[in-house]
């Protein structure tokens, strides 16, 4: 197995640890699930770096880097809809009379493990005709969004774990950029896929 490949798995081994983290109590437990996800962020950034720069891009790369970051930013989301439930501030942004609060609906997340679900379809019906369909440019935009998503709000849970000057730093401004990261992801998730889908519609169109 060559070097990305193992960042690909590691960041599998990543999620299960952010898991983890986020659903034991400690005194930092917050703090590593931030760690342990920022961390499965980076192998995100250098396995495809990697496997283009060395020439190691593999149909199991291809196939298991996407599948890998699904289950990372799904398992996420998931994650802080349960935990949003109670603990999250109230502050957020204002719109008119529209009060967005830093937080995941579970409609949002809905849209965003759907989508999943219809590119994995579409990845496995691909393969069925030995056909490999690798991410796509506006793939990736989406992939990166709900990370930055994802760490903005898992900020938001840790920083009460830090140091009172890092708490000062984070709390005037951190909820509004969340706010702001988690409605982008949310329509750059549904485009992205809407997108894919119809530029791959030959797949499934053909059997109708």
């Amino acid at each position: 197995m060559n070097l990305p490949n193992k960042l690909t798995v590691s960041r599998l081994a990543l999620t299960v640890l952010f898991l983890w983290a986020m659903f034991s109590r400690s005194p930092v437990n917050d703090t590593l699930a931030l760690v342990f996800f920022c961390a499965a962020g980076i192998t995100d950034f250098l396995d495809g770096r990697i496997a283009r720069q060395r020439n190691l891009i593999t149909n199991f790369g291809i196939l298991m880097d996407p599948l890998a970051d699904k289950i990372l930013t799904c398992s996420a989301f998931i994650a802080l809809v349960e935990r949003h439930v109670e603990n999250l501030p109230e502050v957020g942004i204002a719109l008119g009379s529209l009060a967005l609060r830093p937080k995941v609906e579970a409609w949002m997340v809905v849209i965003i493990v759907a989508r999943e679900l219809a590119i994995t379809g579409l990845r496995l019906l691909a393969a069925s005709k030995n056909v490999v369909l690798a991410a796509e440019r506006y793939g990736k935009h989406k992939t990166i969004s709900q990370i930055v998503a994802i760490i903005a709000l898992l900020v938001l849970e840790a920083y009460a774990e830090w140091w009172p000057w890092l708490q000062g730093f984070f709390q005037p401004w951190a909820p509004a950029f969340a706010v702001l990261a988690v409605w982008l992801t949310v329509v750059l998730t549904a485009i992205s896929g809407l997108l894919y889908l119809w530029r791959n519609r030959g797949l499934y169109l053909q059997d109708m």
